[in-house]
């Protein structure tokens, strides 16, 4: 699994946490949010990293969003690979709207919403609007049966997280302790088949980046 490169919308957040706003645009709908130069460098290093492992056939998979499938035609180049396959199921969390905030913005304009979380848990809160972590953990559980052989998917950080919690059969303090380490963009996931199981063999993986 990898996570795709920084986006317009991922720098445009980041600026605004330095600045201390309550909001941030990167000037699309989220699903449009392009990948920045940098990103662009990110997802050629995934593809260098793909051509180590020629022997693999790969069947690939991607979020419909715009930075999940530049990282993957990026990626791919210079590669057997002549398509992806997009679903919808590995899309980004939807925070409905709680979108476009900061965590200040968050905190200050909806604060009822803060103290429901709270109550709640980040595991099971879902924001007006949008989807729960385990919302995502449904999608992926519909994914998993068709995946086969040597896959490759390209999606977002929530995604990459709860495919952890579903394939190494994790309960919800244990992925609320793991997530706490962000997946870093163009980070490289990898679980191995071992008899009937996926056995995790690397995750979060950032060597590749330099």
């Amino acid at each position: 699994m990898v996570r795709h490169g920084e986006s317009a919308g991922n720098a445009a957040a980041a600026r605004a946490a330095l600045a201390e706003s309550e909001v941030f645009d990167s000037g699309t709908r989220d699903p449009d949010s392009p990948l920045t130069e940098l990103g662009r460098r990110q997802a050629g290093a995934v593809g260098a990293w793909l051509a180590g492992r020629p022997e693999r056939r790969w069947t690939v998979w991607c979020s419909p969003y715009l930075r999940a499938r530049e990282t993957a035609d990026i990626a791919l180049r210079g590669t057997t690979v002549s398509a992806s396959r997009v679903d919808e199921r590995l899309r980004d969390r939807d925070i409905g709207s709680l979108h476009g905030l900061t965590e200040l913005g968050w905190r200050r304009r909806y604060p009822e919403e803060l103290a429901r979380r709270e109550r709640l848990g980040r595991f099971y809160y879902r924001p007006p609007g949008g989807e729960s972590w385990t919302d995502v953990a449904l999608r992926l559980r519909t994914l998993l049966p068709e995946l086969d052989g040597h896959v490759l998917v390209f999606a977002h950080d929530i995604v990459v997280v709860m495919m952890r919690y579903v394939l190494d059969n994790l309960d919800e303090n244990a992925i609320l302790a793991i997530e706490k380490n962000q997946i870093r963009n163009a980070s490289i996931s990898r679980w191995e088949r071992s008899g009937s199981r996926l056995v995790r063999a690397g995750y979060n993986e950032t060597a590749h980046l330099g």
